[in-house]
């Protein structure tokens, strides 16, 4: 489990095709103070770490990445030169600063608005007939692995939506979600309470 809060952002250094994509990231973590068969959530997607490298502050990190997890990412995510924000899992204890993250990705939406609003940036996500009725207002939702509060939800005629977050400098400053503009895609995960409450209701209906 995560909890959407960003603690790095690393760069794809290396991609190679071993059956499964062996992709390697440059990061600022600390090898030493990370396990093999550790779980870091990149760009939303819960990897175990295959290989460690480097040293403190310049730390090269191996995962294997499976042709699933391709097709469910937004594309172009695992070439490299590619920014990831990376989160390693939660440990008991911790503090939630998010919302309860479980690093699989439902969706992939498209960004349909990026502006400046005061001194943040507003987004504003498409998202499928699918997933449309899991997102709310106040309600929690997982962009790239960032957890965010949807701000304004908008629904479309065809049963998609549209939905909006603000983005503080901090949050542009050490995520990737400053750099998104309108035509990029989003790795997706709606919140796991919304999704247990849809499906009661589908059983109680």
């Amino acid at each position: 489990m995560f909890t959407g809060i960003v603690t790095a952002i690393g760069k794809i250094a290396s991609v190679e095709q071993r059956g499964d994509l062996h992709v390697t990231v440059a990061c600022a973590f600390d090898p030493s103070a990370i396990d093999i068969g550790a779980s870091i959530a990149c760009s939303g997607v819960c990897l175990t770490v295959v290989e460690l490298a480097g040293s403190k502050g310049d730390a090269r990190i191996a995962f294997d990445v499976s042709g699933e997890t391709v097709s469910r990412t937004r594309p172009g995510m695992w070439t490299e030169g590619s920014r990831l924000n990376l989160e390693p899992a939660l440990k008991l204890g911790d503090e939630l600063g998010g919302h309860l993250v479980t690093g699989h990705v439902d969706a992939v939406g498209d960004v349909v608005l990026s502006k400046e609003e005061g001194g943040s940036r507003k987004l504003a996500f498409r998202i499928g007939r699918d997933l449309a009725p899991f997102v709310a207002p106040k309600g929690s939702i997982t962009v790239d692995g960032v957890s965010l509060t949807v701000n304004d939800v908008r629904d479309r005629s065809d049963g998609t939506c549209d939905f909006a977050v603000n983005i503080i400098p901090h949050t542009a400053e050490v995520t990737t979600l400053g750099a998104l503009r309108e035509g990029d895609r989003v790795n997706l995960e709606i919140d796991v309470l919304a999704r247990y409450l849809k499906r009661m209701q589908s059983l109680q209906g």
